[in-house]
C-alpha cells in the first residue's frame, strides 16, 4: 500500500499559476453556461424552467449526502493511501446508487406534492446523476491533491459545452424541458469519462479498509453542515414552488442563474485553491492571515463592485440578456445581487472552517443562519416573488457580520482586519451601484447596449475617484491587480 502526499504549500508564483489555470478555465465555463442560459431563454417557456428547478433541489440535496463531505475530507488529508483512495471511491459510487434508488421511488410523491405529473418522470431520468457524479468524486480529488488544475479545466468546460450543444438542439427541436434534463445527463457522464482518463487509477475491488473514521468523521460533519446550508439557501425556491406557481418559479429560477452562474464560476475555484494551500499555513499565523486578507480582496473587489453595477442596472441588464418577456427578472436580480454581495465577503470564512477541519463549528453557525434565512424568506414571501428575493437578501446581510463574531470567537481569526478590508470594498460598490441606477434612470431612449456601457463606465468612475483619494483603496486595488499579472505570467 503506497501514500500519495498532498503538494507542499506552494510559493507564490505557483499558487498564481494555479489560480490563474482554474480562474480561466472557469471564464471559459462562465461564458458556455451563460451563453447557453441566454440562448435557451429564447426557446423555454419559464414553465420548463420552474419545472427543473423543483427537481433539482431534490438533485441538490442528494448530491450533498453523494459526496458526504469525503471529496473536502480527502482533499486537506496530508496524505491518502490507494486502498483509502479506492474505499472512498466506493462509498461515494454506492451512495449514489442508494440515492437513485430512493429518488426513483419517491418520484411519484414529488409530483404529487406540488401537483405537477411531469415531476415524476424528470425525477427519475436525473436520478442516474447520482451514480455518474458518485463515481467521479475521487477521480476530481485526485487532480485536485495533485495541483492538476489544467485536467479539471478541460473537462469541466468540454463536458459543459457539450452537454449545453445537446440542450439547445433538443430545444430548438421542441424537447422543451427535457432539452434541461439532457443537458444534466450528457454533463455528468461526459465529466466522468473526462476525470477519470487523466487522473490513471482504477479501483481496486471493495474491501475493509482501516483509517477511514477519521475521514467518515469530517464528512459527517460536513454533510449536516451542507445539508442545513443548502436547506436554507433553497427555501426561496421551494417556498415560491409552493405557494406560487410555476413561471412564478421559472422568473425567480432565470434571475438566480443569471447572477450565480458567472458568479460561482468565479468564487467555486477560489475555494479549490485556497483550501490546500491553507491546510498546510495552519501552523504559520501571519501567513495564513495574509492569504485570507489578499484573498478577500481579490475576490471582494472585482466581484462585489460589479455586482453593484449589476444590481443598479438590472433593468436594461434583464432585457438585453433574456428579453423584454423575461422583464419581471430585474427587480428579483437586483435583490440577488445584493444578497450575493454580502455572501462574497463572507466566502473566506468557509476557508477557515474547511482548512482547519472546524466541521461542528461550522454546522453549529450554519444552522443558525439557515433559521434566520427561512424566517427573512417565509415573511418576506407575503408580498410575493419579488418579497422572497427581498427577504433573502435581507438574510445575508445579516449572516455576514454574523459569521465575522462566530469565527472570532472559535478560532485566531483576523476578525477586524477582514471587516475593514471589506468596508472599502463597500465604500466602493454602493456608490458604484448607485451611479449605475442614476445613469439607467437618466437615459431616457438610449439604446439597451448603450445604457449598460454608461452604467459600467459610471461605476468604473466611482472605483477610480476612491483610488484617487483614498491611499488604502490604490493599495487594495495594486494587490489585486498584481496579483491578476503574476496569473497572466505564469
Amino acid at each position: 500500500m503506497t501514500a500519495t502526499e498532498a503538494p507542499r504549500p506552494p510559493a507564490a508564483p505557483r499558487a498564481a499559476r494555479a489560480a490563474g489555470i482554474t480562474l480561466v478555465g472557469q471564464a471559459l465555463r462562465t461564458v458556455v453556461q451563460f451563453g447557453s442560459i441566454l440562448v435557451l431563454a429564447r426557446l423555454l417557456l419559464p414553465e420548463d424552467y420552474g419545472l427543473l428547478a423543483i427537481v433539482l433541489v431534490v438533485v441538490g440535496i442528494g448530491e450533498i449526502v453523494r459526496d458526504f463531505g469525503l471529496s473536502t475530507a480527502a482533499i486537506r488529508a496530508p496524505e491518502l493511501s490507494e486502498d483509502t483512495r479506492d474505499a472512498l471511491f466506493w462509498i461515494n459510487t454506492a451512495i449514489g446508487v442508494l440515492l437513485c434508488l430512493v429518488v426513483v421511488a419517491g418520484s411519484g410523491l414529488l409530483a404529487a406534492l406540488f401537483d405537477r405529473p411531469a415531476l415524476t418522470g424528470i425525477a427519475c431520468a436525473l436520478s442516474a446523476t447520482f451514480v455518474l457524479n458518485g463515481m467521479a468524486t475521487q477521480y476530481r480529488v485526485t487532480l485536485t491533491r495533485e495541483m492538476r488544475f489544467g485536467a479539471l479545466v478541460t473537462a469541466d468546460v468540454a463536458a459543459q459545452a457539450t452537454a449545453a450543444a445537446v440542450a439547445i438542439a433538443l430545444a430548438a427541436l421542441g424537447a422543451g424541458y427535457w432539452a434541461l434534463v439532457a443537458q444534466q445527463l450528457v454533463q455528468s457522464a461526459l465529466l466522468l469519462v473526462l476525470v477519470a482518463v487523466p487522473a490513471r487509477w482504477w479501483p481496486g475491488r471493495p474491501r475493509r479498509t482501516p483509517g477511514l473514521r477519521p475521514f467518515l468523521t469530517l464528512g459527517l460533519h460536513l454533510v449536516g453542515t451542507q445539508l442545513v446550508n443548502y436547506a436554507g439557501n433553497n427555501v426561496d425556491t421551494v417556498t415560491i414552488g409552493l405557494r406560487f406557481d410555476a413561471a412564478a418559479l421559472g422568473l425567480y429560477n432565470r434571475g438566480f442563474q443569471l447572477l450565480m452562474t458567472p458568479l460561482n464560476q468565479l468564487r467555486s475555484p477560489a475555494t479549490t485553491v485556497a483550501l490546500p494551500v491553507l491546510a498546510r499555513l495552519q501552523d504559520d499565523r501571519e501567513r495564513f492571515d495574509e492569504y485570507l486578507r489578499r484573498g478577500q480582496l481579490a475576490l471582494g473587489l472585482p466581484i462585489v463592485v460589479s455586482l453593484g453595477v449589476v444590481a443598479g442596472a438590472a433593468g436594461p441588464l434583464v432585457e438585453l440578456l433574456l428579453g423584454p418577456r423575461w422583464s419581471g427578472v430585474a427587480p428579483i436580480l437586483a435583490l440577488l445581487a445584493v444578497a450575493a454581495a454580502s455572501q462574497t465577503l463572507a466566502f473566506v470564512g468557509l476557508w477557515v472552517y474547511l482548512s482547519r477541519g472546524l466541521g461542528a463549528q461550522l454546522f453549529r453557525y450554519t444552522v443558525g443562519t439557515s433559521v434566520l434565512r427561512l424566517a427573512c424568506v417565509l415573511a418576506g414571501s407575503t408580498w410575493g416573488v419579488v418579497g422572497v428575493a427581498a427577504g433573502y437578501a435581507l438574510a445575508a446581510c445579516l449572516e455576514w457580520p454574523l459569521s465575522l463574531w462566530w469565527l472570532s470567537r472559535i478560532t485566531d481569526f483576523p476578525g477586524r482586519t477582514l471587516a475593514a478590508g471589506a468596508l472599502r470594498v463597500l465604500g466602493c460598490a454602493v456608490p458604484a451601484g448607485g451611479a449605475a441606477w442614476l445613469v439607467t434612470l437618466a437615459a431616457g431612449a438610449l439604446p439597451t447596449t448603450v445604457v449598460l456601457l454608461l452604467a459600467g463606465l459610471a461605476g468604473a468612475a466611482i472605483v477610480a475617484l476612491a483610488a484617487a483619494v483614498s491611499r488604502t483603496v490604490r493599495a487594495d486595488l495594486a494587490g489585486v491587480l498584481a496579483f491578476g499579472r503574476s496569473m497572466a505570467r505564469r
